[in-house]
């Protein structure tokens, strides 16, 4: 009988099998190590393209800020603006409005009649003046009560004053402004 030996065969077949597998696990690991290093690369591109994005983001915040902050300087200048101009409106209204009433005393006085006295106490005037006579003084007195500015014409003070050998009437009334022809005056605060 022949006999073969077979075991070195075995041995080199396992020595071969031995080697492919380790072969195989190394190729696997390099293949893995491959995969996880393109990974970490591409999460490491996204953070840093997020980051990017981050700090755009955060300035244009800050410019966004700027602007707005330049928006509240402008209205609060818009404000005062505004506020300045009614000051302005206020006052040329009221700088109109007395040479307006003067100028409406002037043309309703009659002849013979002359005003020496002219007093504004917010919408209370008192004006004081000499006629002629007493006719003079009553029509002055519808004239006033009929005009556009002034209301409530009250005669206080009738007499007769001798002026140079002439005999004149002195008088003083009183009457109020119609209307809102000045501006609401201010209450004083309570002093405590």
């Amino acid at each position: 009988m022949i006999k073969i030996n077979l075991l070195p065969v075995r041995a080199a077949k396992k020595k071969e099998t031995a080697v492919q597998q380790i072969t195989i696990f190394c190729v696997g690991l390099v293949l893995v190590a491959v995969v996880v290093i393109c990974l970490y690369l591409v999460k490491r591109v996204q953070v840093s393209a997020a980051q990017d994005d981050i700090a755009t983001a955060n300035t244009r915040i800050m410019e966004l800020k700027k602007k707005i902050g330049k928006l509240e300087e402008l209205k609060t200048v818009k404000d005062q603006v505004k506020k300045k101009l009614d000051v302005l409106v206020q006052l040329r209204k009221n700088k109109t409005g007395p040479a307006e009433r003067l100028a409406t005393l002037s043309d309703i006085a009659p002849e013979q009649l002359w005003l020496t006295g002219y007093a504004e106490n917010g919408n209370d005037i008192k004006l004081s003046g000499i006629a002629y006579t007493e006719d003079l003084i009553a029509t002055f007195m519808r004239s006033l009560e009929a005009s556009a500015d002034y209301t409530g014409v009250e005669l206080v003070v009738s007499e007769q004053l001798d002026s140079g050998g002439l005999k004149l009437k002195k008088f003083d009334l009183t009457c109020k402004l119609k209307g809102s022809a000045l501006p609401p005056q201010p209450a004083a605060a309570p002093k405590k």
